[in-house]
Formats: structure tokens, sequence, C-alpha cells
């Protein structure tokens, strides 16, 4: 049995394209996308239609992420304040993108179960853990925070949220991070992916990376309206697009009560914000 699993697509086009290639070379028995399909990046839209293509017609599973849930939430409820609405422009963006197909969003899984027809050892998907589809493991993620936050009774724990590719034993099974295709902070710019295969008793696998078209991804960020319409928030996204970097994290502990309590504007505390990490 071979099952690919991939994740944080985060709306880039050119990645996801390049990925469906390198998995239909393969010929996996299943393929399932960890979540974080939208959002972020300049074609929700068209990464939706894609993917939902694959799903009706192939059978490619969805599990939700944490920007799924965000951007229907967004679809469904209006900003409560200025500094909000500012925050969220990005999101919007992506909303206007995906609302006219938002019910192929609807109704995803958390987690996905699943196992070798001739086994009982089970492998389960999810975008974060069993804390949430925000919790999410990286290698610095120590065993021991790790405790209630993993199932039980199985062999192999699939997820992504992190953007990270990241392996390791505890708890008595394998725990994988599957990285990002469209948007890694690992320094490296290739998309990422992984592999997993049901053979000789116990599962393997392997973790993919692979180079996309990139000048096309960045005319998409420049030309799509991302960027213009985004706001502010929107030229930090696309700069750790481009860094393959976190910065979000730096700015959000920094800045963002400050924004929302109208001390600040979005446009200076980004500004200050680009200025102090270079």
């Amino acid at each position: 049995m071979k099952v690919a699993v991939f994740s944080d697509v985060q709306a880039v086009l050119p990645a996801l394209e390049a990925m469906v290639e390198q998995i239909d070379a393969w010929h996996p028995d299943l393929v399932v996308m960890a979540g974080d399909l939208v959002n972020r990046g300049p074609d929700s839209g068209r990464c939706l239609a894609l993917f939902d293509e694959l799903r009706r017609g192939r059978g490619w599973l969805p599990v939700n992420g944490n920007h799924e849930i965000w951007v229907l939430g967004c679809g469904a409820a209006a900003p409560r304040s200025e500094g909000e609405r500012e925050l969220r422009r990005f999101t919007d963006w992506a909303w206007r993108q995906v609302a006219p197909q938002a019910d192929r969003l609807r109704g995803w899984p958390d987690h996905l179960c699943l196992h070798p027809p001739e086994a009982d050892a089970w492998l389960h998907v999810t975008h974060g853990t069993m804390a949430g589809n925000r919790d999410g493991i990286r290698p610095g993620t120590t065993d021991e925070s790790l405790r209630g936050k993993l199932p039980e009774g199985v062999a192999l724990f699939v997820c992504g949220h992190t953007h990270r590719t990241h392996q390791r034993r505890t708890q008595g099974m394998d725990v994988v991070n599957v990285g990002s295709v469209g948007s890694p902070f690992d320094g490296d710019v290739r998309g990422s992916y992984g592999r997993f295969t049901w053979r000789g008793g116990r599962w393997h696998t392997e973790l993919l990376r692979f180079a996309y078209d990139r000048e096309r991804a960045a005319r998409d960020f420049e030309t799509s309206g991302f960027l213009d319409e985004g706001g502010p928030l929107a030229r930090l996204v696309y700069l750790e697009w481009q860094r393959a970097q976190l910065l979000m994290s730096g700015w959000r502990p920094r800045y963002e009560q400050a924004v929302l309590r109208g001390e600040l504007s979005l446009e200076s505390s980004v500004t200050r914000f680009l200025r102090e990490c270079g």
C-alpha cells in the first residue's frame, strides 16, 4: 500500500501543479491533503478548483487546516473593528476568490485514519495534533510536550502546519511532519510532501523535496491583486515565501495587539518590523 500526504499549499498554484505531477509519477493507492490548501498566497480559487477535481475524479482526500476554517469564518462574519479589518485583508481577499465554490471547502474532517488491508497498523493524518490544528510539531518540540497530543493505538502519525519537514519516533509510533508544498519555512524554497509505503510489516517514510516554477509563482503574487488588496501583512507573507522563513511569528507578539487597539497602524507596524529584521 502506498499513501502520499501533502500539506500547506497556501494558494501557490505552480507548486501544487508540480506536486501533482510528482504524485502521479509515483502511482499511490491513496492521496491525502493535510490542510491549508488555501490562503496566504495568490491563487486560493484555482488551487481549490484543482484539488476538488482531484478529489472527485481520483478520490484524493482532504483534512481541515486552520486556514480553511479561518477563511470560511471570515466569509461568515464581518470584522469587529478597523484593526481587525486591516489584519484580515489578505484572508478576506482569499475568501472572495473561493466564495463562488465555498461548498467545496465545507464538511472536511479534522482527522483521517486508515490502515493497510492486511494489518491493524493505523495511519493517522491531521493538520496539527490532537490538541488542535494550530498546535504544530517542530524539530524543537519535545517528546514530553507531545504527551496527550497524539492518538493511541497508531503506528504512524502524519501532520503539517509548521511548514518544516520533521520525523521522529515517540510514544510507540512514527511521527512525521510533511512540511509545506507552497511555502516552506526551513530556508529551502523547494516544496515538500511525504510518501508512506506499507512493506515488510511496517510503514516506511520518504520525505521528498521538489522544485517548481518560482518565477511564475512570484508573478502570481505580484499581479494577482494579492499584494495590492491584501494589505501590509500580504507583503510580510510574500517575504516569507521569498525567504522560506517564518516572519509572522516575530511580528505578531510585538505589534498585533497594538494594531487591534488602534494604537498603531498596521502599515507602520509592518514597516517597523521589516526595518528591524532587515
